[in-house]
């Protein structure tokens, strides 16, 4: 089996190639092609992985290339993880609405418009390659926004075997089972939703929903480690949001913090990548691999210490929980998810998992291309959505509005649409603005030239 992993330049890729190497049996790999567009980049992130790759350790051909034709050819399993324009161009998506007083994030609302207009069309590129050397793979996305660039490959791409992954459900689930003594794999989360824009319904194990009781615990207890929400708050809203969801409940507390930082969550990473890669090279030239690997580290507890910390003003509280999960926020989840989907599909290990699938009449009322999040059995070659049924009319009516705005954004950047990319973000809930949309939107054009699709 061929697994690719395009952008692998990419600070979380060390992780994943220590965790296909774990499972490199149970998934039955023997081939790992990893390509970026950068090759110093590439170089940079395969020396962290140097060591690994020469104990002898693993049982699979491991290549590194430019060329996505190589990483490609033969691939059964394709995992998306770049990021079009770098660093920088997350810069420009999350500062351009921090003018106009909208909160400017990567994923949410302005900053995922951008992202997704960005990416699209390169991911329907690579689709379009697949279709030559790689007919029958599976695409796992994990590239942001990952719903809806699912959907583009999914409805425009005519890609039937993909599906996008988040580590936020599986973050939640190994927090509920902690606070409750239970083993992760045995909690069965009730979650429905969007990507980045979902709630968790119950809590089961062993046929008893902890919900009740965990509501009641957060009321009492003030907060919920790894959510930047009060109990109060979760327990009169009766369920457990999504941690994007922050910039939704509380809009204007993210604007105010965002704006007070001084410094959005791209700049600081900008800074913070330049100053890893330019430790990186310093002691690759020295030969000290054990220096780049403690560096790296060190990087990844910054990243997972201070993740929504510059909008929340609050820490995710989740070393006071458990050490271990606070990794999970440095990205250790997506490997981890990405893993278990595999193990699933070749039949090694099947099971259920939170995924960004085809609703399929999972959720009451969305349409069945819909691409939602929701628990999934991932059987061999098999993907199916389970029933979640009707869910409460608040969160509904949020998940039909950016749904609406997904169809738009996907529609704007396959056709060319300056329309449909306008009306994107005004009926977007973080903007709802005419003035506000066009003025964000032109300055996105002018800002991502060469990047952005032509827009008529």
């Amino acid at each position: 089996m061929k697994m690719a992993i395009l952008g692998a330049g990419g600070v979380r890729t060390p992780l994943i190639v220590e965790a296909i190497m774990r499972r490199q049996a149970s998934i039955g790999l023997t081939e790992l092609a990893l390509m970026d567009i950068d090759a110093d980049r590439l170089q940079s992130i395969g020396a962290l992985t140097s060591p690994l790759e020469h104990s002898g350790r693993l049982k699979f051909t491991l290549v590194r290339t430019t060329d996505p034709r190589v990483a490609l050819a033969g691939a059964d399993f394709v995992i998306t993880t770049f990021r079009v324009g770098g660093i920088a161009s997350r810069v420009v998506d999350e500062s351009i609405p921090l003018r106009y007083g909208v909160i400017g994030q990567e994923t949410t609302g302005p900053g995922g418009f951008a992202m997704a207009m960005r990416t699209i069309p390169v991911l329907l590129g690579y689709l379009d390659l697949m279709r030559e050397l790689c007919p029958t793979a599976w695409l796992i996305n994990f590239a942001n926004p990952a719903g809806m660039l699912a959907e583009a490959a999914y409805t425009v791409g005519k890609w039937p075997r993909t599906v996008g992954i988040c580590d936020a459900p599986h973050t939640m689930g190994h927090i509920a089972a902690m606070i409750f003594g239970v083993p992760a794999n045995e909690i069965y989360l009730d979650y429905f939703g969007l990507n980045h824009l979902g709630w968790i319904r119950s809590v089961r194990h062993n046929a008893h929903d902890y919900l009740p009781q965990f509501l009641a615990q957060v009321r009492q207890q003030g907060a919920l480690p790894g959510l930047p929400f009060s109990g109060e708050f979760i327990a009169t809203l009766g369920l457990i949001p999504n941690e994007y969801l922050y910039y939704y409940y509380h809009r204007r507390t993210a604007v105010d913090n965002a704006l007070q930082g001084g410094q959005t969550r791209g700049e600081q990473i900008a800074a913070w990548n330049q100053s890893l890669f330019s430790e990186l090279a310093r002691l690759r030239a020295a030969g000290d691999v054990d220096g780049m690997v403690a560096v790296y580290h060190a990087y990844l507890a910054q990243r997972g210490k201070t993740y929504m910390v510059g909008e929340t003003g609050q820490t995710n509280g989740l070393a006071d929980l458990d050490p271990a999960l606070a990794g999970l926020f440095a990205g250790e989840g997506y490997a981890g998810v990405a893993l278990d989907l595999i193990e699933g599909l070749v039949g090694s290990r099947p099971g259920h998992l939170v995924l960004n699938v085809p609703n399929q009449g999972a959720i009451h009322g969305m349409a069945d291309n819909d691409v939602v999040e929701v628990p999934t059995y991932c059987g061999k070659g098999l993907l199916q959505p389970l029933a979640i049924g009707l869910v409460p009319p608040g969160p509904f009516g949020l998940m039909q509005q950016v749904k609406h705005y997904e169809h738009l954004t996907i529609a704007a950047a396959t056709e060319g649409s300056y329309a449909k990319a306008l009306q994107a973000l005004l009926i977007h809930p973080l903007v709802r603005d005419y003035t506000l949309a066009a003025a964000i939107l032109d300055d996105y054009r002018q800002a991502h030239a060469g990047l952005f699709p032509a827009l008529a």
